[in-house]
């Protein structure tokens, strides 16, 4: 598992005991739903629920697997099979009650149903981080609702936006990511115990529904010796999407602390160091190693989609590839998400750059403003297109020459329009001054907060 980047409290949820002690659950709701049925002894469940526990490493040693022990010990103590070693690890500590533990099961009974229940109990972990997240994402789009900035296709200046609306877009594609995560959620939360090929040839349908009930999990509708690998690759496919949302906002972070453009930084904290070299530097450093990592999520994602396709009622092959992919995926996001969550909370924005770099251009963005104007007094389209167009590039080349402020730019390509026969015969000074009132053309922002519930007032 990816120690490093384990919060603990994922980290715990995928260690050895807790794997342990998930399917200890497992095979005591099965004892006492046998029980229930009659065909346990009511002491014998009870005894069983008194008495069992298990070590990890005591059932660790029982396997026989731990790298560099193969010659250790006898072979005949070492099992080579997790959930034996597990079950006479638990032996140890109950009485003639053992006897009924596993009683009709077979080992992915247990094994997949209590996996089933830790990826539900990781996806309560990721499901406050996204909660996190998008409170995160919320403030910042109320604090900088009327934040105005240059908006870029291609890289290139479009039109003003607001850097408020930018969050909203965040928040609408995050809000998408927790609806497909949910219904991964519902698809995983399955139970299993339908015995060695799935036909309940020697447990009882009922200790399935039973099991399932108390567990607060979907007894599966058909399965085979295992549930199928779908549900796993679905949980895994909404992980590796959600990454790669965090991965295009983290891009967008990264393009916007660009020197050249220095909109927006990340957190910078006392004493840390941007380069072993450069004093200066200030990287976006968390940004970058979430969008490194978005990578390695979707690498998670293939193995998941293999895995569906086993043999028959059921091969291994799928097992060896879940005890990495499952667990690092999940301890992963919980870290990316943990981490994003603290740029976006803490993000510096400088207002008067974004104003300085929408200015930049002399107005070149009002150029569709001043083309709809002309047609709506009559003009036809293309000519109006073509019209606005030359001016626009000849103001891009006074750009280049470095020759005027951007206020003398914007009086200049003005000026043009004003002057152009074509043009005046269909627009007034006038109309082409309200058409450069570009704020005007913001107008409709509060529609993006009112869609997704965060209005907090509406702008005079």
């Amino acid at each position: 598992m990816i120690e490093r980047y384990s919060y603990p409290e994922m980290k715990a949820l995928w260690e050895a005991q807790s794997r342990y002690d998930t399917w200890l659950e497992v095979e005591l709701l099965i004892a006492e739903a046998w029980a229930e049925l009659g065909v346990v002894p009511k002491d014998a469940a009870e005894a069983l629920r008194r008495n069992a526990k298990v070590e990890a490493a005591r059932a660790i040693e029982l396997e026989g697997e731990t790298p560099g022990k193969e010659a250790e010990g006898k072979a005949a103590k070492r099992t080579r099979h997790d959930l034996i070693a597990f079950l006479h690890a638990v032996y140890e500590h109950c009485g003639a009650e053992k006897k009924w533990l596993h009683y009709g099961v077979t080992s992915y009974d247990i094994e997949d149903t209590a996996l089933s229940l830790l990826m539900r109990k990781a996806a309560g972990i990721l499901r406050a981080d996204m909660a996190a997240l998008e409170t995160a994402i919320i403030k910042q789009a109320q604090a900088h609702k009327w934040t105005y900035m240059i908006g870029r296709s291609h890289g290139v200046h479009a039109e003003p936006i607001t850097f408020g609306q930018k969050m909203c877009v965040w928040l609408a594609e995050l809000r998408r990511r927790v609806t497909m995560f949910e219904h991964a959620v519902e698809t995983i939360s399955a139970c299993k115990i339908s015995g060695a090929v799935g036909t309940f040839a020697n447990v009882d349908p009922r200790v399935e529904e039973i099991v399932a009930d108390r567990l607060g999990l979907q007894a599966s509708p058909a399965a085979t010796q295992v549930l199928q690998r779908d549900r796993h690759a679905e949980f895994l496919a909404a992980l590796a999407v959600l990454a790669g949302s965090l991965e295009q906002f983290a891009t967008e972070v990264r393009n916007l602390q660009r020197t050249d453009i220095l909109e927006v930084e990340e957190p910078f904290q006392a004493g840390q160091r941007g380069s072993s070299a450069m004093p200066h530097k200030r990287n976006p450093i968390v940004s970058e190693r979430v969008s490194g990592m978005a990578r390695l999520m979707r690498g998670y994602l293939l193995p998941a989609i293999e895995n569906m396709a086993l043999w028959h009622e059921r091969d291994i092959a799928h097992s060896s590839v879940e005890r990495v992919i499952i667990p690092d995926a999940c301890i992963l996001l919980d870290y990316m998400l943990r981490k994003f969550t603290r740029v976006v909370d803490g993000l510096v924005v400088y207002p008067k750059r974004m104003l300085k770099n929408l200015n930049a251009t002399g107005g070149l963005f009002n150029s569709e403003a001043v083309m709809l104007a002309a047609v709506k007094k009559g003009m036809d389209k293309d000519t109006a297109y073509t019209a606005v167009q030359s001016h626009a590039m000849d103001t891009w080349e006074k750009i280049q020459d470095d020759a005027m402020t951007p206020a003398e730019l914007g009086t200049y390509y003005q000026a043009a329009l004003r002057d152009d026969p074509a043009l005046s015969a269909f627009l007034t000074p006038d109309d082409i001054a309200v058409a450069f009132d570009w704020p005007r053309h913001l107008q409709h922002i509060e529609v993006f907060y009112q869609r997704l519930g965060i209005a907090d007032e509406i702008r005079a």
